[in-house]
């Protein structure tokens, strides 16, 4: 790892669990190689809960420099523990800050703990770099923390042209918005995947035949209904027929929920399992084996369609945010679930896919975000925000 200096610009980088961090790791490689920078990562939430899989050990086996472990997840997933779970994080990471304050802060995506780290940034007057602003996820209470995120940060890095034209609408100044394409794709051309035989003894079931990989997070604006949803999915994959390879969801409100319908569904089908924490590598070969990706992650949206991998995208937490042609979409109803897994698993939906092109990137957003990080200058400038009006029709004010 990178010695430290103090002529090295010193970048922040926060996760929160194992989804943001795979998604992280090119820029966290391109950070920590370059000579004019110093990587410290602040580890938070999920990573730090055992009961979602300790991917802190993930990290640790990277060998990134952990500048500082922020544990703020309360051991409940109701609406009140998820509040004092961010207030936590606000205490947590405002100590750290003043231990030590970053010259810029780093954070992917719209989790809560990543709300925290930013609201506790703002008196410190940190300049804060946002990944993925822009995006809409209309089932989740991730939509108003992304756009809130927005509003707290100082630089942004989107992944299409329509994302950055939604954070300027938002009143940030074209400048500080950088289309860079999405980090996590960076990596999906160069990455040495796991031979079957290994794959299969770390999932713990053959790929023959292949495999459904199914993530389902709680739907946190309907989290009322969630015992029906996990329902209706699991109906729906019973129907079908097909393995199943679940992965554990997200800590929100009503994952215990989830957690325990899929405990005990694997229970009574030997061709289903479970794994906490699969690590970037190994996920990404899952997803070069499978048949199918089903849920509501935003893997599905995002990098699947890098692998010509069909997804079934299902109910409302994505709703609003840009799809590939490889993504079939479904009302959260046993039927339709099942009627959308066949469309995708079929020959001519999966031969329909082939040669696509993943509108989220090149494999090149982390040089993008590396140069601006590199050279952005660090001055009252970038501190002090102006909102950015867009031109309006003059009847469109009023006195």
């Amino acid at each position: 790892m990178n010695n430290t200096s103090e002529q090295k610009r010193t970048i922040a980088v926060v996760t929160g669990a194992r989804a943001d961090y795979g998604l992280l790791v090119p820029l966290l490689q391109a950070i920590d190689n370059e000579p004019t920078m110093e990587l410290h990562l602040w580890v938070t939430g999920m990573h730090l809960a055992e009961q979602f899989g300790g991917s802190i050990n993930d990290i640790i086996a990277d060998r990134f420099f952990i500048a500082e472990k922020i544990d703020m997840l309360l051991a409940s997933d109701t609406p009140e523990a998820i509040a004092k779970s961010i207030g936590v994080g606000v205490l947590g990471f405002a100590q750290a800050y003043a231990r030590s304050c970053p010259d810029i802060l780093v954070g992917l995506g719209d989790r809560f703990e990543l709300f925290a780290a930013v609201q506790a940034a703002l008196p410190f007057k940190i300049p804060v770099a946002h990944i993925s602003g822009g995006e809409t996820t209309q089932g989740a209470i991730d939509e108003s923390i992304r756009h809130s995120i927005t509003k707290l940060s100082h630089l942004h890095f989107v992944a299409t042209e329509c994302y950055a034209k939604r954070v300027i609408q938002m009143g940030e100044e074209p400048w500080r918005v950088h289309v860079t394409g999405d980090p996590g794709l960076d990596n999906v051309a160069t990455m040495t995947f796991l031979g079957e035989a290994e794959l299969e003894k770390r999932i713990g079931m053959p790929l023959s035949p292949r495999p459904i990989i199914c993530t389902f997070h709680p739907v946190t604006l309907e989290h009322e209904r969630t015992g029906h949803q996990i329902n209706e999915l699991l109906a729906a994959l019973r129907a079908t027929g097909h393995p199943v390879l679940f992965t554990y969801p997200n800590a929100d409100t009503a994952a215990k929920v989830i957690i325990d319908a899929i405990e005990n569904y694997v229970a009574s089908n030997a061709d289903a399992r479970i794994v906490k924490s699969l690590g970037r590598v190994a996920y990404c070969s899952l997803m070069k084996q499978a048949i199918a990706m089903v849920g509501n992650s935003s893997s599905g949206l995002l990098e699947a369609a890098s692998f010509e991998l069909p997804a079934v995208n299902v109910g409302t937490r994505q709703q609003g945010r840009l799809s590939n042609r490889n993504v079939v979409h479904s009302e959260c109803e046993k039927e339709a679930i099942a009627n959308a897994i066949r469309i995708a698993t079929s020959q001519e939906f999966r031969s329909g896919i082939r040669g696509l092109r993943n509108i989220y990137g090149d494999g090149h957003a982390s040089e993008r975000i590396l140069e601006v990080l590199k050279n952005v200058r660090l001055d009252r400038k970038l501190i002090m925000k102006c909102f950015y009006d867009i031109a309006l029709p003059e009847e469109s004010f009023t006195s």
